[in-house]
């Protein structure tokens, strides 16, 4: 399946953003995926299907969550800011707000 993932050229652009370009394909890939399973998942009406389905997503989690560390060890800043986010309990968008200050 041909696409093209780069906004500049490609040859212009270091081995490692071609990486994090590749990763964030992958990210946004696995991230279809997930949504693709959800929507399939609610409207099978075979139980075995859609326990196979499920399964197959359980795989989409785990390959999503191999990316999105492997980006938030690439920048740091990203990881500071979910850090602040993620896992906690309470109003996301005033998380995401108090994060945000601790990074700038």
């Amino acid at each position: 399946m041909g696409f093209d993932q780069y906004h500049e050229p490609p040859g212009e652009l270091s081995q490692d953003i071609r990486t994090f370009a590749r990763m964030i394909t992958s990210l946004i890939e696995e991230a279809e995926a997930i949504s693709w399973y959800e929507q399939r998942m609610s409207v099978e009406k075979d139980k075995a299907a859609k326990a196979i389905m499920a399964n197959a997503q359980k795989e989409e989690f785990k390959h999503f969550g191999m990316n999105l560390e492997f980006l938030l060890r690439k920048k740091k800043a990203w990881r500071a800011e979910l850090e602040g986010i993620l896992f906690k309990d309470g109003d996301i968008v005033a998380l995401a707000g108090k994060a945000e200050k601790k990074v700038d």
